[in-house]
């Protein structure tokens, strides 16, 4: 299986750059992932492809603005630093713009209240750093990080809560779970009244899931991990599901790598927390999920191949074909599919 057979041809005009006014004006893509069949909608006709009983799992990770331009304190060089993931001890996994500029030792000074020394480097600008500051870092990041929005959205971010859910709790990630941005309260507690059960997991989005794929045969590419936590309340409602064989829905690739990446001997979910490198391309047996609500992908990558693990690959191609026909915004902004 090549890496090059995941690729297709995307307009630049369908790159979505900014969010829609209204979350729930989003296309809504359906596909059987059966016998291909697609159907176009809007998401905020999602409730009708729904069934009381189903249950849908949202990533309540919360976006941390977790880029961040700081200068080199013997050289004066700038430097941009994207925060992955918190390592404990005040240790952060970063990604580093102009890696090779950053070595052992290196101080980058962001603000008289906050610094960083580099303690580790790896490969592919991979730098462990050791932030030194004084107050309460997210307060202090809220006051100099960016939004990291990703390299193909061009346009600026005006209002910061829309590349975040309206169900955000946990701070910690370096990117949204772009699906559950269609959603708002109000539509979620409708879902509710209708018998549909939500519940959540968290997953701090980082470098596995937009870590793109350089290797030509898929099964050499190595996910970098991911912290992820399942409690105990959603695990008796994910069971409970599996036991009366109710369908169990993930909104975005995150919370189904989460609930994938959870699974004990039984096959059925445990309540845990530790670190994911879960890598799903097509061949992988799902336990738990039986579909998924999702926006559309990059080329190439790991979520696209993912996607064609649940359908089929040519399912997946014929159906991102027909979204482009009929003019879907694409990638993180963009509209959404539901792979049923």
């Amino acid at each position: 299986m090549k890496t090059r057979d995941f690729a297709y041809e995307l307009p630049d005009h369908l790159i979505a750059q900014t969010p829609l006014k209204n979350r729930l004006d989003s296309k809504l893509l359906v596909l059987d992932k059966m016998n291909g069949d697609i159907t176009h909608e809007s998401f905020k006709h999602l409730d009708q492809y729904l069934k009381k009983g189903d249950v849908l799992v949202l990533n309540d990770t919360e976006v941390i603005p977790a880029r961040l331009i700081g200068s080199k304190t013997d050289t004066g060089a700038t430097i941009e630093v994207l925060l992955l993931h918190d390592k404990g001890d005040n240790i952060w996994e970063c990604l580093v713009k102009k890696a090779k500029k950053v070595k052992v030792g290196t101080v980058i000074t962001f603000s008289t209240h906050l610094n960083m020394e580099c303690v580790a480097t790896f490969d592919e600008g991979i730098r462990h750093f050791k932030l030194i500051y004084q107050g309460i870092l997210y307060e202090i990041l809220d006051a100099l990080g960016e939004m990291p929005l990703p390299p193909y959205i061009h346009e600026k971010l005006e209002e910061k809560d829309r590349y975040q859910t309206v169900y955000s709790k946990h701070k910690g990630s370096a990117a949204a779970p772009t699906a559950g941005l269609h959603f708002t309260k109000k539509y979620l507690n409708h879902l509710k009244d209708l018998g549909i059960e939500i519940c959540y997991v968290t997953l701090h989005v980082g470098l596995g899931t937009f870590r793109p794929v350089k290797v030509d045969d898929v099964k050499n590419h190595k996910m970098h991990e991911e912290y992820f936590s399942v409690s105990e309340k959603t695990k008796t409602i994910v069971n409970q599901a599996l036991k009366e064989k109710r369908r169990v829905i993930p909104i975005g690739t995150t919370s189904l790598r989460t609930l994938e990446s959870s699974v004990d001997a039984a096959g059925y979910l445990s309540a845990k927390s530790g670190v994911s490198d879960l890598f799903i391309y097509p061949g992988f047996e799902f336990k738990i999920v039986s579909g998924l609500i999702t926006n559309f992908h990059l080329p190439e990558s790991t979520l696209l191949m993912l996607v064609s693990a649940l359908a089929s690959k040519q399912y997946i191609m014929n159906a991102y074909q027909s979204a482009i026909k009929e003019n879907y915004r694409f990638f993180s902004f963009g509209d959404a599919m539901f792979i049923q």
